[in-house]
């Protein structure tokens, strides 16, 4: 579904992704894990189209990533879940779903998008007129996530999801992840809460330093000794 070949990625003269490739089949769920600053949110960002890499192929369904412009993201059925939530605080918990339903024009499609939202996180429905920046960084996430299902996209890509929150929200948000894949939604995480990350997972990726170091299907991740030592504790 995801195939990305050699990729490299700079800003300006610092060469942040060096030949990264990786890919994700269809239904899987995928986590690339590895320490702050090893690349994994300019993954994300390329991916969506947010960083334009100097080189490399990013193909989605056989479709070149490279040559369609950033917002067609969405339109090829990609969610994304940003690093940080990115919620827009002044507006309300609904109004915030609603923009993530801007390009729809059937308005019964956006009313069933959002309470299928509210069915998955019953507190956003709770807090439907609640402005979002007065919400926790847990409420927020969900917010986010809720957000990026509202187009019903067949891949989700979700950046630290764990970022900030509390462990009991942090439980929260991976088993709505793990749910989300076993509705059939394909969803590649990149995350530094590697036992999570890897527990829900079915494949896993370690990157470092902008490079790959190890790929393997997550529960040989989970027992591998230098992946123990240096994430898992």
């Amino acid at each position: 579904m995801l195939e990305i070949k050699d990729l490299f990625v700079s800003y300006g003269m610092m060469e942040v992704l060096h030949g990264v490739s990786l890919d994700v089949q269809e239904s899987e769920l995928v986590s690339v894990i590895g320490p702050n600053g090893a690349g994994k949110s300019t993954l994300i960002k390329t991916i969506m189209g947010i960083v334009r890499p100097k080189s490399g192929s990013i193909l989605y369904n056989g479709q070149d990533l490279l040559k369609a412009p950033a917002y067609k993201r969405a339109d090829f059925g990609i969610g994304y879940v940003p690093e940080g939530r990115r919620v827009f605080g002044r507006m309300s918990v609904e109004d915030n779903l609603r923009m993530g339903a801007y390009t729809l024009k059937d308005k019964n499609r956006t009313e069933r998008g959002i309470e299928r939202v509210y069915s998955i996180f019953p507190r956003l429905g709770e807090r439907k007129n609640q402005l979002a920046g007065t919400m926790s960084g847990g409420e927020q996430q969900m917010l986010a996530i809720g957000r990026a299902l509202m187009l019903d996209p067949k891949m989700l890509l979700i950046d630290e999801v764990s970022m900030g929150l509390m462990p009991i929200m942090v439980n929260t948000c991976f088993h709505v992840i793990q749910e989300l894949n076993k509705e059939g939604i394909t969803i590649l995480v990149v995350e530094q809460n590697a036992n999570k990350a890897l527990k829900v997972a079915d494949r896993g990726y370690v990157l470092e330093t902008g490079k790959i170091l190890l790929a393997d299907t997550a529960d040989n991740l989970r027992s591998n000794d230098m992946v123990k030592d240096a994430y898992l504790g």
